[in-house]
């Protein structure tokens, strides 16, 4: 069961292939994997933001809609060698959304973590150009706002800030990845989040935030 693939999506895919294409070998490497949060546009804001302030980037958008923390793991072991092969420096990764459906992706607080970290422990078996592994960012995902259409419903809303989220920040302290808190960010900017999915200004926001977390590891690059 997929997320509908928000109006944002068909507008950027050409930007994505342009910087995914054009970009250089040199500098920096980062890694974007998530659901539809990630696939639908704010990598390719991020990687504006970084082409304006530096260092030299690539940002690539390995994103997967509608995908759950258990779809994204069964991808990620297929591509394995495809993901490694991007030898990345940094991986920010945004997963959950689909766990709090209701219908068959409904995903337990327990097996949502099992899941994250086999996908964590995965990543860190990567190696970046330097030889060292990936740096991890986690993030907590975004509220669901009250009236979201089936298959979400009041009790998505619960988990997202009851389970979910407390979860993930459990597990960025457990597996000593950088926490980057996009829950409060639209609890504090609803407007940019009329439902699942973000408003273009809104996935603009998600990219400052990423690029908020990012900047002070950058610092050397």
């Amino acid at each position: 069961m997929q997320i509908q693939a928000g109006r944002w999506s068909a507008v950027l895919l050409v930007p994505f292939f342009v910087s995914f294409c054009g970009s250089s070998p040199r500098g920096v490497i980062i890694l974007c994997a998530g659901d539809s949060l990630t696939a639908e546009a704010y990598p390719h804001f991020l990687q504006q933001i970084l082409n304006r302030e530096g260092p030299r980037s690539r940002v690539l958008n390995y994103g997967r809609s509608g995908h759950t923390s258990g779809e994204y793991l069964s991808y990620l072991l297929r591509s394995r060698e495809k993901f490694a092969a991007e030898r990345p420096d940094f991986i920010l990764l945004q997963l959950g959304t689909n766990d709090v459906r209701t219908d068959v992706d409904f995903t337990s607080t327990e097996r949502f973590v099992s899941q994250i970290k086999e996908i964590t422990a995965v990543f860190r078996t990567f190696k970046s150009r330097s030889g060292k592994p990936p740096r991890i960012l986690l993030a907590t995902i975004p509220p669901i706002p009250q009236g979201t259409p089936l298959p979400f419903t009041g009790e998505s809303v619960r988990r997202v800030g009851e389970e979910i989220n407390p979860a993930i920040r459990a597990l960025a302290e457990a597996e000593d990845v950088a926490l980057v808190d996009n829950y409060n960010l639209f609890l504090n900017n609803a407007a940019l989040l009329p439902g699942v999915h973000p408003t273009r200004e809104g996935y603009r926001l998600l990219a400052r935030n990423w690029h908020a977390a990012l900047k002070p590891l950058l610092r050397g690059y």
